[in-house]
């Protein structure tokens, strides 16, 4: 009788192993799930700098006309009168190719 006692809760340690590392909510289902977390949170952490980044630049933009004025330079190539504007261009690559065959 033991005998059969200790089979059968032999039997379901087994069974309870099997589910802890094959089963819906198994070892590797939460280790999976924990890495995830991981990664969101990492990401999450990259959008919250780059908001922070955003929202600084939004206040520049709202309070300070120094940033105002660099936008308008960079982006819109927008000169102050008075200024004179230089446009300096490069040779482009195939122009120095053909350049270099000939000499």
């Amino acid at each position: 009788m033991l005998r059969y006692v200790a089979l059968l809760l032999l039997i379901l340690l087994l069974a309870l192993e099997v589910k802890l590392w094959t089963g819906d909510w198994s070892m590797r289902e939460v280790w999976r799930l924990r890495q995830r977390v991981a990664e969101q949170k990492q990401e999450n952490l990259k959008l919250k700098q780059r908001n922070e980044a955003l929202s600084a630049e939004v206040q520049d933009l709202k309070n300070g006309n120094e940033a105002i004025e660099e936008r308008a330079r960079s982006e819109l190539g927008l000169i102050k009168p008075g200024e004179t504007f230089y446009h300096v261009v490069e040779p482009a690559a195939d122009a120095k190719k053909s350049g270099d065959d000939k000499h």
